[in-house]
């Protein structure tokens, strides 16, 4: 079986986000670029199915601007198979990232599609429940366990109210959120064989997509900062000024 793993370039998650001078978007010049860890777990995720055996080929895919290869060596030195990258320096909305998915699932004849739950920059939450509308495919978001059976996929999710496991049949479409495991870091041999793993290049007219945007960002601004707590010197003080002051209560 082979497993298509989405993964994405994004700003360091360590790194301290700037706003453009314009607020026209973040600076993203001379900023340190990472895959985003949401897609590391499920990069890891599908390397244990592999050695597990329930997973035969690793199919890691990003879409986005040239320097996005980098990503995917990440990817392939982890222990991916083979990497597709969809050129486009047009910003990417989730549905046009979930369209061209579908393509390369078309094109590869993958079953499972194994992806993070967001990526850390726009914080969408939306290509992979886009992605499974579109192959009509079952769906499991914000899966913390994967277990593999004859059936398909039984999976633990987390949602608000605690935790929900459902069963998905083949073929399936799996987000993956934080606790499902500990992504490994690549081995100084393994990133020296990525170089030489085989990546496929396409552009989103290759796969007959049109991804012109349909948003268009007017303005980023940063957050107001915090202001300074105070100190009181007793809980009726307190029930007092969250009452009349904060207007919380």
């Amino acid at each position: 079986m082979k497993v298509l793993v989405p993964v994405k370039r994004v700003i360091d998650a360590n790194i301290k986000v700037r706003v453009k001078a314009d607020q026209s978007g973040v600076e993203l010049n001379n900023v340190k670029m990472a895959m985003n860890p949401f897609c590391e777990i499920a990069v890891e995720e599908a390397i244990r199915m592999k050695e597990a055996g329930s997973v035969e080929e690793i199919i890691v895919v990003a879409a986005g601007p040239e320097k996005s290869q980098e990503t995917l060596r990440t990817g392939l030195a982890m222990g991916a198979d083979r990497g597709v990258l969809i050129t486009s320096d047009t910003p990417l909305e989730p549905l046009s990232v979930a369209k061209l998915l579908k393509a390369v699932v078309e094109k590869e004849g993958t079953e499972l599609v194994l992806m993070g739950k967001q990526a850390i920059d726009g914080d969408n939450n939306q290509t992979g429940q886009m992605l499974s509308a579109l192959l009509g495919w079952s769906l499991g978001t914000f899966v913390s366990t994967i277990e593999c059976n004859d059936g398909g996929y039984k999976v633990v999710r987390e949602v608000d109210g605690g935790l929900e496991s459902v069963q998905l049949t083949k073929p399936s479409v799996i987000t993956v959120d934080l606790r499902l495991n500990e992504p490994r870091y690549a081995s100084l041999p393994n990133i020296m064989k990525a170089k030489k793993k085989q990546i496929d290049y396409y552009t989103p007219d290759d796969l007959g997509v049109d991804v012109t945007p349909r948003v268009h960002v007017l303005k980023v601004v940063e957050p107001p900062p915090r202001e300074a707590g105070i100190m009181v010197q007793s809980a009726a003080e307190l029930v007092d000024k969250l009452k009349n002051e904060a207007k919380v209560i």
